[in-house]
C-alpha cells in the first residue's frame, strides 16, 4: 500500500474525533454516579457487595472504552482520510463555440448565393449538426452587438435563433467586429472550460478594433477562428426594395456602395489568437475546415487534463468501527462467581 502524502480531505470532521470521545467518557462517569445513586436506595449498603459480586468493573471499563474509540473512528473516517496517490487523464470534450455573425448590410452582396448572410447562415447550421459535441451560442452584430443565442447543449433552440438572423436585426448600421468579440466575451462564463469563438463576416471593421481586441482575448486562452464570407472582387450590396425586390445600396451622395472581403484583417484577427483563417468558400467549405481544426485541438495532447488525487482510505476506520461494535455487544458485564462450600 502505498502511504505517500497522507492527509484529511474533510479535516473540519476531526473535532468529531476529538470532542466526540471527551463527551462520551463524561456520559459514562455520569451513569456510573447515577447507577450508584440508584443501587444505594435499593439495598443497604452491606448488602451490595453480595448483590453486586457477579459485576465486573474491568469488564464494563473495557466495553465503554471500545465505544469511546468507535466513536473516536467515526470522526475521523468522516474527515476521509487519504494516503497514497491516483492519475486521471480527462479529455476537454465538450468545448464551447461561440459563433459571431456578422448581420450588416454588406452581408447582403451578391458576390456568394443567394446572399453572404444567407450563406453563412447555412454553413453554421452545417457545422452544428456535424460538430455537436459541446454548447454552442450566437452573437449577432452590425453596428451593435447583441447575444442571439446563450451557449447552449439545445440545438433547436440555436437554429431558430440563427434562421431569424437577418439584416434588420441589429437597427444599428456599420460593423464593428471589436464591439462583436466584446459581447462574446462576456457571454462566455469565466471557467477553465475550452473557448472559441468563430467569427463569420466579410471583414468590414469600420471601428478597426477587432484586431486589438483579439490581442487582449488571447491572453484570456481564447482561439478565433475566422470565416471570410465573400469575394475579394466584390459585388454591389443589394437592399430589399419593399416591394419584394432587391435595389443597390447606395450611399449619402448617392453612388452605389460596393463590398469586399477584407482577407487581411480576419488574417490578423485569427493569427492573434493563434486561430485559423479560412474563406467560406461557395458551398462552405471554409467551415468544414474549422470544423477539423476544432476536432484537432480537442483531440491534441495539450486537450488532456491530467490531475492527481488522494486515495480515500475511510473504509479502513469504518472496518474497525464496526468490528469493535461487535466485539462491545459481545462482551458481558457479568462475571462467574465461585460459590465457597459452607462449613457444617
Amino acid at each position: 500500500m502505498n502511504f505517500t502524502n497522507p492527509h484529511f480531505a474533510e479535516p473540519a470532521w476531526l473535532w468529531l474525533a476529538l470532542l466526540g470521545p471527551v463527551l462520551l467518557v463524561l456520559l459514562h462517569r455520569y451513569a456510573q454516579a447515577a447507577r450508584k445513586q440508584q443501587l444505594a436506595k435499593f439495598a443497604l449498603p452491606e448488602l451490595l457487595a453480595g448483590l453486586l459480586s457477579s459485576h465486573s468493573p474491568m469488564r464494563r471499563a473495557v466495553k465503554n472504552g471500545m465505544l469511546v474509540l468507535a466513536v473516536a473512528l467515526v470522526g475521523l473516517a468522516l474527515a476521509r482520510p487519504q494516503w497514497g496517490e491516483q492519475s486521471e487523464v480527462t479529455k476537454a470534450l465538450g468545448e464551447d463555440v461561440i459563433f459571431i455573425l456578422d448581420a450588416s448590410k454588406s452581408m447582403l452582396a451578391g458576390d456568394i448565393r443567394p446572399s453572404r448572410l444567407e450563406r453563412a447562415k447555412l454553413a453554421i447550421l452545417d457545422f452544428v449538426q456535424r460538430h455537436s459535441r459541446g454548447r454552442v451560442g450566437l452573437v449577432t452584430f452590425a453596428g451593435q452587438a447583441f447575444l442571439s443565442c446563450p451557449l447552449t447543449f439545445d440545438y433547436d433552440a440555436f437554429r431558430e435563433a440563427l434562421l431569424a438572423v437577418d439584416e434588420n436585426t441589429i437597427p444599428v448600421p456599420g460593423s464593428d467586429i471589436g464591439r462583436a468579440l466584446d459581447e462574446a466575451t462576456l457571454s462566455m462564463e469565466k471557467d477553465r472550460r475550452r473557448k472559441f469563438m468563430v467569427l463569420v463576416t466579410d471583414g468590414e471593421d469600420l471601428e478597426k478594433a477587432g484586431v486589438g481586441k483579439a490581442k487582449s482575448l488571447a491572453e484570456k486562452g481564447v482561439r478565433i477562428f475566422s470565416i471570410g464570407v465573400g469575394t475579394t472582387a466584390g459585388s454591389v450590396i443589394q437592399v430589399p426594395d419593399g416591394r419584394g425586390g432587391a435595389q443597390p445600396l447606395r450611399d449619402d451622395r448617392g453612388n452605389v456602395v460596393e463590398s469586399r472581403l477584407d482577407e487581411p484583417t480576419l488574417r490578423a484577427i485569427a493569427a492573434a489568437t493563434g486561430g485559423e483563417y479560412q474563406p467560406l468558400g461557395p458551398l462552405g467549405e471554409g467551415m468544414n475546415e474549422v470544423r477539423r481544426a476544432l476536432a484537432t485541438a480537442t483531440d491534441a495532447p495539450g486537450a488532456s487534463l491530467a490531475r492527481k488525487f488522494g486515495v480515500d482510505r475511510f473504509h479502513v476506520f469504518i472496518a474497525l468501527v464496526v468490528a469493535l461494535l461487535v466485539a462491545e455487544s459481545l462482551i458481558g458485564t457479568r462475571r462467574k462467581v465461585v460459590e465457597t462450600p459452607s462449613s457444617t
